[in-house]
């Protein structure tokens, strides 16, 4: 996805994501923080920090995060909200995911929480991420992802049409394939659900294209739908989204 793309749909909506309950307190932040043995004295990268909430959880663990983004909104936000929470350890500044302006073996620990479905490639991001890792560095992910083949394409077209920016959402094994090819060791591979509420997710576009997004979400078969599993969740619409998340040793 090109930078010009992300910038302007973050920037517009950089807001949105300070509250936002997935990325505030979705499971798989918590489950990260339980994964990853970090210890006091460790620098960290948070790589595509977005309003820094995976940043602010590994701060009172580690000695410094480095959270980064390429949406200078995003990184307006992140140093607010370290202000207002005392993290004083937490510095926020521009970065590219899949072009880290850091020396090889900078970090015990890189996070990555949401965000690399944005990237264009994935891969690539993560050999940066292992290169900017120490041995023995923890390279952490939580990101959706979808089923194989035919049904992902599917899923991938929903997002997308919701949010221009979406690149990709890789299956699992493609993720797996990934951290071997970086060379990085599985600690921990699991998948975590999550709830999204129809309204709020399509809030930011007219009616017109929530009808669009909303016929997709009718209209999925097969396993995109059995992803998906459309229903009622007492307030309105809801569906299902899965992430995963997957922890690797350099």
């Amino acid at each position: 996805m090109d930078h010009p793309t992300i910038r302007q749909q973050f920037g517009a909506h950089a807001g949105e994501y300070v509250d936002n309950p997935v990325h505030a307190r979705g499971a798989s932040l918590a489950r990260l923080v339980a994964l990853v043995p970090a210890q006091p004295g460790w620098e960290a990268l948070d790589v595509a920090t977005g309003a820094g909430h995976t940043a602010f959880a590994f701060a009172p663990r580690v000695a410094r995060v480095r959270a980064t983004d390429i949406t200078p909104e995003m990184l307006a936000l992140t140093r607010q909200g370290a202000a207002e929470r005392g993290l004083d350890n937490v510095v926020a500044e521009p970065a590219e995911a899949e072009a880290l302006p850091y020396k090889d073996g900078s970090f015990d620990l890189v996070t990555c929480r949401i965000a690399a479905h944005h990237f264009g490639d994935v891969d690539r991001f993560v050999r940066e991420a292992a290169r900017v890792l120490r041995p023995g560095g923890v390279l952490a992910v939580a990101d959706n992802i979808v089923p194989a083949g035919p049904a992902g394409d599917y899923v991938n077209a929903f997002e997308k049409l919701r949010d221009p920016s979406h690149a990709r959402c890789l299956c699992l094994d493609e993720w797996l394939a990934a951290f071997a090819d970086a060379g990085l060791a599985l600690m921990a591979g699991e998948t975590v659900e999550k709830s999204i509420a129809f309204g709020r997710w399509a809030a930011r576009h007219d009616p017109v294209m929530r009808r669009y997004l909303r016929a997709m979400l009718d209209q999925a078969t097969g396993a995109a739908a059995e992803h998906l599993r459309p229903q009622s969740d007492g307030d309105g619409l809801a569906f299902r989204l899965v992430e995963g998340v997957l922890v690797g040793q350099r």
